[in-house]
């Protein structure tokens, strides 16, 4: 059974406020104070000088289980939320690897499913492992974008996208972190730019976001007061109070610490808010906890997985 053997995350220190921004995205005074007061947005993590190879560094860097299993990683995997994470030609990913001596390793990026795709890493990474048949082979899954086009520093009406990554080692079967269900629902529908199917989507996002919540936990044989925790993505406080509601789980159980002082941090999220969590406690010995995310770019995703501490 899928398992993480450690997880980690990079925050630059930088951090900018909302309103900093919206002459750039053409941001009304009134536009900016829905976002910090409606969808509790404040500021977002930034590195100016800085480069995508340098927050995935930061990440491998807080990752000390990695040190001396080098020869071990079978995969590297990089999650995006968007298909272009660097200018060509280069190649921060493979860069990284040149570094850590990750020479025996297949490098790979997943993005099919935008913002939900370190979900999909994860489980790939998993099946992969699995199909290998070796015991002692482990897979890296890497999360984190720059913000370097305008398209990849803000979800319109909805959230401001942060600087930062993450990073997981992943193994065929152990006891931390184990995987326990994963679920996918993919609306292909939505691949469209119609304006109506963009007010659809606003319209079942709550619903279909708990729609996979609940599948995944169903098929981890559990129920929702079982559950200790949500680590969500960090696209609004109100989208989760929306999925709170419709779920009847208590709010105060989802890690939203991050969203008004991060941002949404790609597909980092959840490795963001797993550190955010070990630290406030929320995850305990033996029991179970969510990872969710919702994606929108070629259609929409909405997923989830169970895992147990």
């Amino acid at each position: 059974m899928t398992a993480l053997l450690a997880v980690a995350d990079h925050l630059p220190a930088g951090r900018v406020p909302i309103e900093e921004l919206a002459d750039g995205f053409g941001l009304t005074a009134m536009q900016v104070k829905i976002f910090r007061r409606y969808h509790g947005l404040g500021e977002v993590s930034r590195d100016p000088g800085g480069t995508l190879l340098d927050l995935l560094r930061g990440a491998v860097a807080a990752l000390p289980a990695l040190r001396g299993r080098e020869q071990r990683i079978r995969y590297v995997l990089h999650a995006r939320s968007i298909p272009t994470v660097a200018p060509y030609p280069h190649h921060p990913v493979r860069e990284l690897c040149a570094e850590l001596g990750l020479d025996r390793a297949a490098v790979l990026a997943v993005g099919h499913h935008a913002c939900a795709s370190g979900l999909l890493a994860i489980d790939a990474a998993g099946r992969l492992l699995a199909a290998d048949g070796d015991p002692d082979g482990l897979a890296l899954v890497l999360a984190g974008e720059k913000a370097f086009t305008p398209e990849a520093g803000m979800v319109p009406d909805t959230s401001f996208f942060g600087e930062g990554a993450g990073a997981c080692l992943v193994a065929p079967g152990g006891d931390r972190d184990r995987v326990l269900s994963y679920a996918v629902d993919l609306r292909g529908e939505f691949d469209t730019d119609a304006v109506e199917q963009a007010s659809e989507f606003q319209r079942i996002y709550s619903e279909a976001l708990a729609g996979a919540v609940l599948a995944a936990v169903e098929r981890a044989g559990l129920a929702m007061d079982a559950i200790g925790a949500i680590l969500p993505h960090n696209v609004n406080r109100v989208a989760w109070h929306q999925v709170c509601r419709t779920l009847g789980y208590p709010r105060e159980r989802v890690v939203l610490d991050n969203v008004a002082g991060v941002g949404h941090v790609f597909c980092a999220d959840h490795f963001v808010n797993h550190r955010t969590a070990r630290e406030r406690g929320l995850l305990r010995p033996g029991e179970p906890y969510v990872m969710a995310a919702a994606g929108a770019g070629r259609g929409a995703t909405f997923a989830a997985m169970v895992l147990r501490h």
